[in-house]
């Protein structure tokens, strides 16, 4: 005879008090638990790599102002410009570069920023290529 032998074939017992969990509560209760919440995004963010920004020489801060001074003499045609410049990362040193093509609406000495038709505004000094 088996340990449980005198109780296996009785019915399930069925509270009258409590009504029963419906299914959905009850598989809640078995789902993953997380105990070092926010640790697998401190681990991605780790991982994320940022680039150094590149100091320009002389030349190089020179022909942008040139390639710059022919946009804002065009400016009234929306002259097409592709522009590559940095962008700091907010959580950590360094940051990325990017690109953005378009046609430039604005090039602002006194703020010292070149606007793109969508919108974007880049600051003067983030520059490191503009091609016409």
């Amino acid at each position: 005879m088996g340990k449980y032998d005198d109780i296996i074939d009785l019915p399930h017992h069925v509270s009258e008090r409590h009504p029963q969990m419906p299914a959905m509560d009850r598989a809640a209760q078995f789902s993953p638990f997380a105990a070092l919440t926010g640790h697998r995004d401190m681990i991605a963010e780790a991982e994320r790599l940022t680039e150094k920004k590149i100091e320009l020489e002389e030349g190089e801060q020179q022909e942008i102002m040139i390639r710059l001074q022919i946009l804002l003499g065009k400016i009234k045609e929306k002259p097409e410009a592709a522009v590559t410049y940095f962008v700091p990362d907010e959580k950590k040193s360094g940051g990325s570069y990017r690109t953005v093509c378009g046609a430039v609406i604005k090039v602002d000495g006194d703020k010292k920023q070149v606007v793109m038709e969508n919108g974007t505004e880049i600051p003067m000094e983030d520059i490191c290529k503009v091609f016409l």
